[in-house]
């Protein structure tokens, strides 16, 4: 059995991600020390229990996870592997194709090298925002190369396993396809969306509600980040682009042709439920309860505690701020049969449930 072994580790790079998984690591007992071209970022996560500032003898170094920008990756991974030489080295980057390629190019020995993607961030970013739990569930793609190591590829797995992330294996190329598809596209989707309310009255966008929030809220990642994302990615996402310029073609030519808008609808609303379920599982019917709160201390705190005395399990929730009073509408999400053991619950209680189609 070949052995792994984590310790110690440098992550190189100190925002949500890189920090996220040092602090996943230090969790875990794994010694990890913190480099970061703004030493601030890594000084912030080193006092929030990601790992320690202080230098490691290269040498000691059995792990490095490098955790910087897309345009930096392979310059870093380069460096890595020549200042760290008994280490296996990884990426945490969202685009692989590029990188490798750029890896090939410099003629070093890349057996130690083995690419990776865990399927986890956020709008924000920076050390602050970064938790020990965020691959918990999540998926992490393992990226091996035909001349990666079979301890390389361990040793990335392992540090999967550790983050407590689900296990998937793609070549680059195909990764870079698959993320495109799923959370590139929906990224400039949502920008266009969003972008196109800088061009309305401002008395129509207080008719905004959950909806349009639903749909624009990825918009607001960094703009910088992003463009070196969709750059790495643009081959994968032009053939994308054109197929859904093909289907909004289509729709604009139906858009009067009130079953062929159904039959749109319908095809999108059967896409949702392609989308995996929580842990992995296949979707499940789902239904939302929502429920007014208004806006005062504790009126969470009373909510959530009636609906664990209805006995129902919460899959999910979100809430809808109102605009002209001090409310809110919170959306229990639940699964379809509990829909209405809960509605009647929550009535009881005293709570105003809205009527939902």
């Amino acid at each position: 059995m070949i052995e792994v072994n984590l310790s110690p580790a440098v992550v190189i790079g100190s925002g949500l991600v890189g920090a996220s998984v040092a602090m996943a690591l230090s969790r875990a007992g794994i010694e990890v020390h913190l480099e970061d071209k703004r030493r601030s970022h890594a000084l912030v996560a080193a006092s929030r229990g990601a790992g320690s500032v202080e230098p490691v003898d290269p040498t000691a170094v059995r792990l490095v996870v490098v955790a910087t920008p897309p345009q930096a990756l392979a310059g870093v991974i380069f460096e890595a592997l020549q200042r760290f030489p008994e280490a296996t080295v990884t990426d945490v980057g969202s685009v692989k194709g590029v990188v490798l390629q750029a890896l090939r190019a410099t003629g070093a020995d890349l057996a130690r090298y083995c690419g990776s993607h865990p399927m986890a961030g956020s709008a924000k970013d920076g050390p602050l925002t970064a938790r020990a739990d965020l691959f918990e569930d999540r998926t992490w793609v393992i990226t091996p190369h035909d001349t990666s190591a079979a301890q390389s590829v361990l040793v990335v797995r392992r540090v999967a396993e550790v983050c407590g992330a689900r296990l998937t294996t793609m070549a680059a190329q195909h990764h870079d396809e698959a993320v495109g598809q799923v959370s590139h596209v929906p990224q400039l989707m949502s920008a266009l969306v969003a972008g196109g309310l800088l061009d309305l009255p401002a008395e129509h966008l207080t008719l905004a509600g959950q909806g349009l929030r639903d749909v624009t809220r990825i918009a607001g990642g960094d703009p910088k980040l992003w463009r070196q994302i969709i750059s790495a990615n643009h081959r994968a996402l032009r053939i994308e682009l054109q197929e859904l310029h093909a289907d909004l073609g289509r729709l604009i030519e139906t858009i009067d042709d009130p079953d062929a808008v159904e039959a749109f609808l319908d095809r999108g609303r059967t896409g949702t439920r392609a989308i995996p379920g929580k842990h992995g599982s296949l979707p499940a019917d789902w239904a939302e309860v929502v429920v007014e709160i208004p806006d005062a201390p504790g009126s969470l705190a009373r909510l959530f505690a009636d609906v664990e005395a209805a006995g129902v399990n919460v899959e999910d929730v979100t809430i809808d701020h109102d605009t002209q009073a001090e409310r809110g509408w919170l959306a229990v999400h639940v699964e379809a049969t509990a829909a209405e053991p809960l509605t009647a619950a929550m009535t009881a209680a005293g709570w105003n449930v809205r009527p939902t189609a």
